[in-house]
């Protein structure tokens, strides 16, 4: 479960992203996670400008394979926007670059947010131009975002842009 810009052998990603224009809690945003078992991984979430620190937590429920899809489960903050809350999901995500000859990998799935007190459909496509870039799209239950990612060995960076086409970065090392 080695993604783009994580080897292996790397167990702890710090990350960081940075949206100007924002509200406090999504200005800044630092992420520490370990990864605990291929298909689980925990961590932390500290937004330092609302000071804030929210638990995170990955699991890979049912892994891919050729015909059938994974289902991921996990926690983090609610969505972006939000001024706090936690947010519970589920998704069901699977590559069809095989299927369809493009190197497509949407998800589909469900959120419960704190903030609102409310159960949101999400969903995304990633597409995976060559081993280094990347771009997303996802639908926050709210609204749009758009990701383009660049990986370079256990190194990622990206163009973020929220849900009011602010831009923004984003930033990851696996270690």
């Amino acid at each position: 479960m080695s993604g783009a810009g994580q080897t292996d052998d790397a167990k702890w990603t710090y990350g960081f992203r940075v949206i100007p224009n924002q509200i406090s809690r999504a200005q800044w945003r630092n992420t520490l996670t370990y990864r605990l078992h291929p298909r689980l991984m925990v961590g932390i979430e500290y937004n330092p400008l609302a000071s804030k620190v929210s638990p995170l937590c990955n699991l890979v429920a049912v892994t891919e394979t050729r015909t059938r899809p994974a289902v991921v489960l996990g926690t983090s903050s609610d969505r972006i926007g939000t001024r706090h809350g936690q947010s519970f999901y589920g998704t069901v995500s699977k590559n069809v670059r095989e299927w369809t000859r493009l190197p497509l990998e949407p998800y589909v799935g469900a959120s419960y947010g704190t903030y609102d007190d409310r159960v949101r459909p999400i969903g995304g496509l990633n597409v995976r131009f060559n081993p280094r870039w990347s771009a997303t799209v996802l639908f926050d239950g709210v609204r749009v975002h758009s990701l383009l990612n660049y990986s370079y060995g256990r190194h990622q960076v990206g163009l973020v842009l929220d849900r009011s086409y602010n831009p923004g970065m984003s930033y990851s090392v696996s270690f």
